[in-house]
């Protein structure tokens, strides 16, 4: 993939952009394997590669420049706005929504932010966008006039954007490093975002998490769903279960199911997104999944447990836990193979015996890796 914000040195966040996408993914699958080390039997699966282009459901634009004429996009070394509305990696339903937006901008003098000068209102735009196209649109701003503004600019927005489901405003009224506030003001639509992801209906919060890549999280979890059936256990636990995609996709006729996640807003998706998928068996807790963990009996600990941590790791707590545990069987799904490896050698009880590579982001140095673990 070409791009020309790249070419001109404008945007250098995809870092390994141009460079063929079969060479990405080898050397992101070597890498993989140097860290996990040579391990008798374990079976390594081909990577999974969706897309190149077009594949990011959620947009994360910095405003600047003025409110005559917006920039979407980045901030350069300066502090100066770096428009990049033809992203080519950005799903083509929210670029396509972009100049509606800067529009918006424009006709309610919503000042852009300006970190050099602290000064201005309008600090991103986050757009997230579902399969069917529709999309969920969140201004973050300093204050309550910002709050009034973009409410101002409400049926302007949706006469443009009639696919904007949902639009709130978030309050962010510091100067600091931080994509949003604590608190989100709803204008307009549902509570949540609609995501359909193969046979699941997940739901979205406007603070929620989701996979940035629909198309790797369905073959992320069709790929998790296909080794939970061949172990079958009676009883499974998904650790930081977030929307419930690994939980929902794990149910089976007789299986119980839990999910564990601290996000009480997650937790209500995830236990909505069960009724609408139809599916039983399967509930939600809002807990600490360590505390969680830590606190139950080995009566009551599962045949199977699924993780799926923020790049920091599980940590040593939870993996002191698992090392002890009644578990026959973890599934690991990581953001950070480095990571992955250091709970790997927390953990000298289980082995991986399956692995594979998901190419969740693209032109990047990052993705996702799932493994299957069993008793050494």
């Amino acid at each position: 993939m070409d791009c020309s914000y790249f070419d001109a040195g404008r945007c250098r966040s995809c870092t390994l952009m141009g460079e063929p996408h079969r060479v990405q993914l080898g050397r992101k699958d070597a890498h993989t394997r140097a860290l996990l080390g040579p391990v008798p039997g374990l079976e390594w699966l081909a990577p999974f590669a969706g897309a190149e282009r077009g594949f990011r459901n959620r947009a994360k634009m910095v405003v600047g420049g003025g409110w005559r004429r917006p920039t979407l996009g980045i901030l350069d070394a300066e502090g100066h706005g770096v428009d990049l509305r033809g992203c080519g990696v950005i799903d083509p339903a929210i670029t396509q929504a972009l100049p509606a937006i800067a529009a918006v901008i424009s006709s309610t003098r919503l000042v852009p932010y300006s970190v050099p000068m602290r000064t201005g209102e309008l600090k991103h735009v986050l757009v997230t966008c579902n399969p069917d196209g529709q999309l969920l649109i969140r201004w973050v701003v300093r204050t309550q006039d910002g709050v009034e503004a973009v409410r101002r600019g409400l049926p302007q927005l949706l006469r443009r954007l009639p696919q904007a489901l949902i639009v709130t405003a978030n309050l962010l009224p510091e100067h600091k490093a931080a994509l949003e506030g604590e608190t989100e003001v709803h204008l307009h639509g549902p509570e949540t975002l609609p995501m359909r992801v193969g046979p699941l209906r997940l739901r979205l919060r406007p603070q929620g998490f989701f996979q940035t890549n629909t198309e790797v999280a369905d073959a992320l979890y069709r790929q998790g769903a296909a080794w939970v059936e061949e172990l079958n256990p009676a009883s499974v636990w998904d650790l930081y279960s977030g929307v419930g995609g690994f939980a929902l996709s794990s149910a089976g006729a007789n299986r119980r199911v839990t999910g564990v996640e601290i996000s009480a807003q997650a937790v209500e998706g995830a236990r909505a997104a069960a009724l609408d998928s139809g599916i039983a068996g399967v509930d939600f807790l809002a807990a600490d999944a360590t505390a969680f963990a830590e606190e139950s009996s080995a009566e009551e600990q599962p045949e199977l447990v699924i993780v799926n941590p923020p790049r920091r790791g599980l940590g040593e707590r939870l993996c002191r836990w698992l090392e002890g545990s009644a578990a026959d069987a973890i599934l690991y799904s990581s953001c950070n193979a480095e990571t992955l490896a250091l709970d790997l050698a927390r953990m000298p009880g289980w082995r991986p015996v399956r692995a594979r590579v998901m190419d969740m982001f693209p032109q990047t140095d990052h993705f996702e890796v799932i493994t299957l673990l069993r008793r050494a």
